[in-house]
């Protein structure tokens, strides 16, 4: 499985940093994609981490950069929310949970 770390610079740029080859985007998979971006120079650890579902990153992520802040990608929350509902529900929870991220959701009706 392939699998790739992007990051984003001070001023916002997202830069492609490391792809890597791993099985199932494992735990150990992820370390070794990580312990490469510290060998190649990342020497102090990021200060966000966002990812999606992946089990493997989150638990490989504290034993290489132990003092990163960690949340999960919107987009895919998201997803995973909206597939547990019922089909005909779903477009509309898409549409509020997107106002919810616009952070325009109606107060005081």
């Amino acid at each position: 499985m392939h699998f790739s770390s992007n990051w984003a610079t001070a001023d916002g740029k997202k830069q492609l940093l490391a792809m890597g080859d791993g099985y199932r985007e494992s735990e150990q998979s992820w370390k070794e994609l990580l312990l490469d971006l510290k060998q190649r120079g990342l020497t102090s650890d990021p200060k966000l981490a966002i990812g999606d579902g992946a089990l493997g990153f989150w638990k490989a992520l504290p034993q290489v950069f132990g003092t990163t802040q960690t949340q999960r990608c919107w987009v895919h929350k998201a997803a995973n929310v909206r597939n547990k509902l019922p089909v005909g529900q779903q477009v509309k929870a898409k549409e509020a949970l997107h106002e919810i991220w616009l952070g325009r959701v109606s107060r005081g009706r």
